[in-house]
């Protein structure tokens, strides 16, 4: 078993930027305050076994800077929670294609260095996983890149709504490869979907019948602002959506996504959740919430573990998808489980009880 894992990261946003810090923090840390993840240790690897080997972006605010720089660089709006010493890596210029929209264009300039080659730098560089941290609505990128991981031999993790891992064609592909893929859409820490999906569900348990509800969400980091542009809306909503369905063995009548960009929030994110239905004598009962995190952070514990559950797949020789790790970590894996059962099999998984 090779001990480090060699993580490469395309879209250097926010969430790149929390996951960049959390490595670097948890460097600090005593095992016992390893706060946000599942455990410290998942069969021998720790947080800080992830080594970051490359980096691809394509605004001129991050391109040709080394990714400790470039974690920082405006427009991310990510707490600092760490110093980040120089990693060594420099942020190479990627593939635009639809990466950037509308809305997005108006706040990045492009960088004019040359698009690099992505499956070279891969190889180049011994990546094992490379994690997509692409614009909500980048389809034809994230296939792109995906497709480059199949071409270097390399695993890939997809964070965003765009559906691979759940797709059987993208699934045979990545076992054809002897590789694996793991995704889509990945599921906070303590989000939106993960409890609206466990209020469903409990609601439902319990013998509520759900009759009606709703996910509002806004923020002000450039997630937010990005997807302003509603044509890049439909697997984001596809992906939440589908969460919540699954928790109900009857059709739900639902509203659910991204609702607004409010810059005063920057990187935080705040969500309202309200679910309607009717108990014990047909009398009625109705549910609001509001939840409001620092959003990049809420993901990169997640991430942490998808990194390493992904590397002991590798390393046990698996290919194809994981079923167990995308149900746990994303929102749209290709079997949906409630919270309890995903976690239960992604630490069965952990524990060699399944290959998949």
């Amino acid at each position: 078993m090779t001990k480090k894992i060699r993580v490469a990261i395309v879209g250097v946003g926010n969430c790149a930027s929390a996951l960049v810090q959390g490595i670097h923090y948890y460097k600090s840390v005593k095992e016992k305050d390893s706060i946000g993840l599942t455990a410290y240790d998942l069969d021998g690897y720790t947080p800080i076994d992830i080594e970051f080997v490359a980096a691809f972006d394509v605004s001129d605010s991050k391109v040709g800077l080394d990714l400790s720089e470039a974690i920082f660089s405006n427009p991310n709006n990510a707490k600092k929670i760490t110093d980040v010493n120089n990693l060594d890596v420099k942020v190479n210029k990627g593939k635009v294609l639809d990466g950037v929209g509308r809305h997005l264009a108006e706040k990045i300039n492009l960088s004019n260095y040359p698009t690099s080659n992505i499956s070279e730098i891969l190889k180049d560089s011994q990546t094992d996983i490379l994690l997509n941290y692409l614009p909500v609505g980048s389809r034809e990128a994230t296939k792109f890149y995906a497709e480059q991981c199949l071409e270097a031999g390399v695993s890939f993790i997809n964070a965003i709504p765009v559906f691979i891992a759940s797709e059987p064609q993208w699934q045979q592909s990545f076992k054809d490869k002897n590789v694996l893929c793991a995704g889509d859409d990945v599921m906070s820490q303590v989000g939106a979907t993960v409890v609206h999906k466990t209020l469903v569900k409990l609601f439902i348990d319990r013998g509520v019948k759900v009759d009606e509800t709703y996910q509002l969400n806004i923020g002000g980091d450039m997630d937010f602002y990005n997807m302003l542009d509603t044509e890049r809306l439909e697997d984001k909503r596809i992906s939440k959506t589908s969460a919540i369905e699954a928790m109900s063995p009857y059709s739900i009548p639902m509203r659910i996504g991204p609702s607004d960009f409010v810059e005063s929030l920057k990187n935080d994110k705040v969500c309202y959740i309200n679910i309607r239905g009717k108990k014990f004598g047909n009398i009625p009962i109705e549910l609001d919430l509001k939840l409001r995190v620092a959003d990049a952070y809420n993901s990169a514990g997640i991430m942490i573990d998808a990194i390493r559950a992904t590397k002991i797949g590798l390393d046990r020789g698996l290919s194809g998808v994981l079923e167990s790790v995308s149900a746990y970590c994303f929102k749209h894996p290709p079997i949906q489980m409630s919270y309890t059962q995903a976690k239960e099999k992604f630490l069965r998984f952990i524990n060699g009880e399944l290959d998949t």
